[in-house]
């Protein structure tokens, strides 16, 4: 069964967003359970101006199209467009919300040594990471937690999983400490700004972020008491026609990214909005038949 043609504006190009892409033009994962095909066209507004592989592997999709360096920064609920930095407008049937988060603090220095935990699509990379260390270092290797709140909480459990011994610190270092030259290990601990230091195999910073919520504000959308963009379970926001996934968004008092892996955010977010171009379809044929 095909579902109505519609267009849907996908606001943001991070993972969340490029899963829902790849399942709606049916390259991700299985079909929804009523096996509806999405028929319509989808719009990516990416605020980054270089073109990953990723993405122009979705851009050469034929129902899709994306926007490169075309961040959009406002929402007209009643005309249903979309305005980008640049002055572009979109036109949408259905919207989504992808903008994602961004770190509270300025990031700590030698950060890229690290690894990091943000969202539970971390969970996976840091799984790769444990196991090369631990062909390093013979043992089960000791671990460095730098954060506070529910993702580092995730992260100690994502650490304990795999074998790793976490040792836990909520003040915020001044540096990570790479390893030395020529060693397989990326960073083997952190400074503190009076000159002391913990040490181990690996380091991973699960500090907390901010939801980038400005373009959701523009629109009136209901604010979590998170600083997240709220939604319910369905992922739907309070404006009808928009829905928000990735970490973005906040259900239940909870990042959605620290609830749901971005394959997962896709799945249920590319059946709401065939649902709901199933439902407007109706709509208007009811129109029509009433009209006749």
């Amino acid at each position: 069964m095909s579902s109505p043609s519609l267009h849907i504006v996908i606001a943001g190009a991070g993972p969340a967003a490029q899963a829902l892409v790849r399942r709606l033009a049916g390259k991700g994962g299985p079909r929804p359970r009523d096996h509806r095909t999405f028929e319509g066209t989808i719009t990516v507004l990416s605020n980054r101006d270089e073109c990953s592989d990723a993405l122009l592997e979705l851009a050469e999709l034929p129902k899709v199209s994306v926007r490169f360096g075309q961040a959009a920064s406002y929402i007209d609920v009643d005309a249903k467009m979309v305005t980008t930095v640049d002055g572009m407008e979109f036109s949408y049937d259905q919207l989504v919300i992808a903008t994602g988060s961004a770190p509270s603090l300025p990031p700590v220095t030698g950060a890229y040594c690290g690894l990091n935990y943000s969202t539970i699509d971390d969970a996976g990379p840091i799984g790769e990471a444990v196991k090369d260390v631990t062909r390093v270092v013979g043992r089960r290797p000791l671990g460095i937690l730098v954060g506070t709140g529910p993702a580092a909480g995730q992260a100690e459990a994502v650490l304990r999983a795999r074998g790793v011994r976490p040792v836990r610190t909520t003040l915020r270092p001044s540096a990570v400490v790479p390893s030395l030259a020529g060693s397989p290990l990326p960073a083997t601990g952190i400074l503190f700004e009076d000159g002391s230091s913990m040490n181990g195999d690996l380091v991973v910073l699960a500090e907390e972020r901010t939801a980038r919520t400005e373009l959701a504000s523009s629109a009136g959308l209901e604010l979590a008491h998170d600083g997240g963009i709220a939604v319910g379970r369905d992922l739907a926001t309070s404006v009808p026609g928009i829905w928000a996934i990735g970490d973005a968004a906040s259900c239940d008092g909870l990042r959605l990214g620290l609830l749901l892996s971005a394959e997962s955010s896709a799945m249920l977010c590319a059946s709401g909005l065939l649902s709901a171009a199933r439902g407007g379809a109706a709509a208007a044929t009811a129109e029509v038949q009433a009209a006749a």
